[in-house]
């Protein structure tokens, strides 16, 4: 419950940054004495609800590294990482997508990927991950990983964080007009205290009702990056044997930033609903139902 709070409230503090700004540039006067100008709302709601998960995904990359510790495989140093290389290369060539970076960090057993650009993409694997896995496992979770590449899913989740962003913008503001001007009377020409703590409240609320919808995206894209590790090793058995042995071991905690991109998560209970990944049992259940 506390890394969903602590969501929460930095994606209210980045609306309240980003809301300055857009007041410095003049983009909020969508209050004018005659109503609400709903046109000019919009572009004001688009610019706070995109800027903030395009700026995201931007620096995932570089953010990813830094916070994971995560060393980049520039020249190979032992066989391990040279056949690591080697299978990103296979898979990405299968893929159809540009070789990404390779990296190892130091955890337990984990692994994402990351990038603005799907030909500009990390892979990265965690150590615990390496120690834990049969090669044909790790195998499967690399494809896993670039099948997250392949389907352009960071671009695609930051687009759709953004236009959920845009929409919690949008309404928090017009259900604050009316409760300020309808139900509460305010007839000046500014907005009133009804005004400005409906928006505060509404950011939450609708801020919660938005993070629910992007994670059932999320875990959308698991299935089909599941989907696609087992089209690139041409069998699903792989995927399975390591999603069945991830199932008996504690992933490890990953940042914010690749949290979504990780191979696996533990949510339970009312937390599921915000859940970036689905259960274990339920993406099994998907491969063994596919013909490959």
């Amino acid at each position: 419950m506390k890394r969903v709070a602590l969501f929460v409230l930095t994606n209210l503090a980045i609306l309240v940054v980003l809301g300055v700004m857009t007041s410095l540039l003049g983009l909020n006067q969508f209050l004018t004495a005659s109503g609400i100008d709903l046109v000019t709302l919009l572009a004001f709601a688009a610019v706070v609800g995109f800027t903030g998960s395009i700026f995201s995904l931007l620096i995932s990359k570089p953010m990813a590294k830094w916070s994971t510790g995560a060393q980049v495989i520039d020249q190979p140093r032992n066989a391990m990482e040279q056949w690591l290389l080697e299978t990103v290369r296979r898979h990405a060539e299968k893929a159809g997508i540009a070789m990404p970076e390779v990296a190892i960090y130091e955890g337990e057993p984990n692994a994402f990927a990351t990038g603005a650009f799907k030909n500009s993409a990390l892979v990265a694997v965690s150590t615990g991950l390496l120690q834990s896995m049969s090669r044909e496992e790790v195998e499967a979770v690399l494809g896993h990983e670039v099948g997250h590449i392949a389907n352009g899913d960071m671009v695609t989740l930051t687009l759709i964080q953004g236009v959920m962003n845009t929409f919690v913008v949008f309404l928090s503001r017009v259900i604050g007009y009316v409760v300020d001007r309808l139900i509460l009377r305010n007839e000046s020409d500014s907005p009133g205290i009804g005004y400005w703590a409906s928006v505060i409240v509404l950011d939450i609320v609708l801020g919660f009702l938005a993070a629910i919808i992007v994670a059932w995206f999320s875990r959308q894209r698991e299935f089909r990056a599941d989907a696609a590790a087992a089209q690139l090793m041409g069998s699903t058995r792989p995927m399975i044997s390591a999603l069945a042995r991830l199932g008996g071991m504690e992933p490890g905690e990953l940042p914010a930033q690749v949290r979504n991109m990780g191979i696996a998560s533990k949510p339970g209970g009312f937390l599921a609903l915000f859940a970036s990944h689905p259960p274990i049992e339920q993406r099994i259940a998907a491969l063994q139902a596919l013909r490959i």
